[in-house]
């Protein structure tokens, strides 16, 4: 008896304990509940909408204003925190299934209407700059709490998708004292005095005297770091923050920004290409089967704003549609002479309407030249392969050609760029030569040709920007609006 109490207690309260979202999804109805949330609307001191983050949806709650004291029918305002508990009911308006008959009211925040007025909580639209003005408070509104709650689902996903597949989750370090990149674009950690730094017999910073002993920097990349990691464990990936000191004030650059890098021992380029694809297939496919209300939200206002755009400007595809195509089609393989010489011969090359011409074998592929081949030429996903060496990074795989490198992007419409990856270069004595010619030195990068010394053996890897697979998911036009507290130049607020 005992323990029957005991379970019709816990169910009892798991009801209490319900989201909104659970209150529409679980259409359980005539039951005692009770919501915790904020304040939306509260018309004619009867109607209170109130949102707890879990959906885009608001709940509506009945109150008897004749039966509610004054002072706490005031402090029922937009923004407010409340606690309201009553039954569960069908709803007899439109709009909503369900709704809220409520015996209870407690305010448990207050927000002042005058302040309120000034902020982006009033119930109106927004400018997308005036909300980043106010980024502690947009998560609050239904464009941003789409984005977030979409971030957190693809998070998801990509962790799902590797363990499901045998992968090891590795943290790189953050602090570290090598560029995998070589860009030399890195903010420098340090605990020296800045106004008085010891020096060196030559007048420079004695780094020896630093916190670590030598240079240290915020990390670009995990990549060199997880490589030794899959050269032990077979299967890692990172997914973490990373930082880059590019002073690029751009709507697809970030200061600091996630990045996806998974590494495979034995694993050639071929091999994986197919594991990009794959992965991207599935964690796109995720977020079309889990956030379908959010998506349906961003699509409507993603359509709103590009009917003030020229049409050329406009998104080719409709945000769903986008990431159906993604999903439901196999990405054509390419390699970039292939690619360069479609580009320098199509009409758009030919009638110079690029930006930038496509002229010489070897030209960094723009995102105009990457689009027109998803979207135009192709009209599906596309990664190209083995690139020029010259505009590649060192560890990556020379080709027997000598001219190019097992190197792979993966193109995405309206996007560009949105992989990265290659194929390692693990024969020691042509990492050497390449990092010499780079002046990389090799005491710099000791230990990752050690990797090389051990038991080298073929091996492979992609990086992924988590903010530009947002941007596109999302629908979002500003790499900005889809980290919850941008850094940019000038910029660390919040």
């Amino acid at each position: 008896m005992a323990l029957k109490f005991y379970i019709c207690s816990q169910f009892y309260r798991e009801m209490m304990q319900m989201t909104v979202a659970e209150l529409y999804t679980k259409g359980i109805k005539h039951v005692d509940v009770e919501v915790k949330g904020w304040v939306k609307s509260f018309r004619a001191n009867r109607f209170i909408a109130v949102n707890d983050g879990s959906t885009l949806k608001n709940i509506q709650c009945v109150v008897d204003y004749e039966s509610l004291d004054e002072l706490l029918l005031r402090q029922i305002s937009i923004g407010a925190a409340v606690h309201l508990k009553g039954i569960l009911v069908e709803s007899q308006g439109k709009g909503q299934a369900v709704e809220i008959q409520v015996s209870s009211v407690a305010v448990l925040g207050t927000a002042d209407p005058e302040l309120v007025s000034k902020t982006i909580l009033q119930p109106k639209r927004h400018s997308l700059e005036f909300l980043r003005e106010q980024a502690h408070l947009r998560p609050r509104t239904n464009t941003f709490g789409a984005v977030m709650r979409l971030r957190s689902s693809l998070s998801f996903a990509i962790h799902q998708y590797f363990h499901q597949n045998g992968f090891n989750y590795m943290h790189a370090p953050i602090i570290t004292g090598s560029d995998a990149e070589g860009a030399g674009e890195m903010f420098r950690v340090t605990t020296l005095d800045p106004k008085n730094p010891p020096l060196t017999k030559d007048g420079e910073v004695d780094y020896s005297k630093d916190f670590f002993g030598k240079e240290s920097n915020l990390t670009v990349s995990g990549q060199l770091e997880a490589e030794s990691y899959a050269m032990a464990l077979g299967k890692v990936y990172t997914f973490g923050p990373t930082f880059r000191a590019e002073n690029s004030n751009t709507s697809r650059h970030l200061a600091e920004f996630w990045m996806i890098e998974p590494e495979v021992a034995f694993m050639n380029l071929e091999g994986n290409m197919d594991l990009a694809e794959d992965f991207l297939k599935s964690v796109i496919g995720y977020v079309l089967n889990h956030n379908a209300e959010d998506l349906a939200f961003l699509e409507q206002r993603l359509d709103q704003e590009e009917k003030s755009k020229p049409q050329s400007e406009r998104s080719p595809m409709p945000l769903t549609q986008k990431l159906k195509f993604v999903v439901e089609n196999n990405f054509k393989r390419v390699s970039y002479t292939e690619a360069f010489d479609i580009l320098r011969n199509c009409n758009l090359n030919k009638k110079k309407k690029f930006k930038f011409p496509i002229e010489q074998w070897g030209a960094d592929l723009q995102s105009e030249h990457e689009r027109f081949l998803v979207e135009k030429h192709f009209k599906c996903p596309v990664i190209l392969f083995d690139y020029p060496a010259d505009i590649k990074a060192f560890y990556m795989r020379l080709n027997e050609d000598g001219k190019t490198v097992r190197a792979m992007d993966i193109l995405f419409p309206g996007i560009g760029e949105i992989v990265g990856g290659s194929q390692r270069e693990e024969r020691l004595e042509v990492l050497k030569e390449k990092m010499a010619a780079l002046n990389i030195p090799e005491a710099e990068l000791w230990w990752y040709l050690d990797l090389r010394a051990y038991g080298t053996a073929v091996h492979s890897g992609f990086g992924l920007g988590f903010e530009r697979l947002m941007m596109f998911a999302s629908g979002m036009n500003n790499i900005r609006d889809v980290i919850p507290y941008p850094r940019t130049p000038q910029n660390a607020a919040f």
